[in-house]
């Protein structure tokens, strides 16, 4: 069970993924959460950096899709106005938003990347699907609600499980 929580890559941020080795390797679309994956989980808008970020994964050829498990208003708010195609309430980890996001993608598992901040919920579900899992360090750990903040202290227990278990080194991140 610990093993499903172990991302295929950590990194800090989503622009530390190197887009064109993925691309190489034959990935071709990216699911990513939202809320403190690519801005913290109260900001509204993306920021100039990540719209760059997102137009580099377009001009590179990806296709992008945002599932979320907060509510339309704030992912609709957020994906809308950059055109950007969107699951929310999507309840992470369950299978049926990855699927759902890889249909609209009209991409299979072995394509299929998935970012996200959180272990219980992205890395999990993409993981059990067989996606390539990508854990970044949350960007507003204060913004988080209460089933996040809950998400976290399993993902303690969790991480202390995966290292004394060897499965988790500090200095695999990058």
């Amino acid at each position: 069970m610990f093993e499903m929580l172990v991302p295929k890559l950590r990194v800090n941020t989503v622009f530390d993924i190197a887009l064109e080795e993925l691309y190489r390797q034959g990935y071709r679309g990216i699911i990513t959460d939202l809320d403190n994956t690519l801005v913290g989980a109260k900001a509204p808008l993306a920021t100039p950096e990540l719209l760059l970020w997102f137009e580099k994964v377009k001009v590179l050829g990806f296709k992008l899709i945002i599932v979320s498990n907060n509510n339309m208003d704030r992912v609709s708010r957020f994906a809308t106005p950059l055109n950007i195609e969107f699951v929310h309430q999507a309840r992470k980890p369950s299978n049926a938003p990855f699927r759902r996001a890889m249909k609209q993608m009209g991409l299979q598992p072995e394509e299929t990347i998935v970012v996200g901040d959180q272990m219980l919920t992205d890395v999990y579900g993409g993981n059990r699907l067989g996606l390539f899992t990508v854990l970044v360090l949350p960007i507003s750990v204060k913004d988080e609600g209460l089933g996040t903040r809950i998400n976290r202290r399993v993902e303690q227990i969790a991480l202390t499980r995966l290292r004394k278990q060897g499965m988790w080194h500090e200095e695999d991140k990058s």
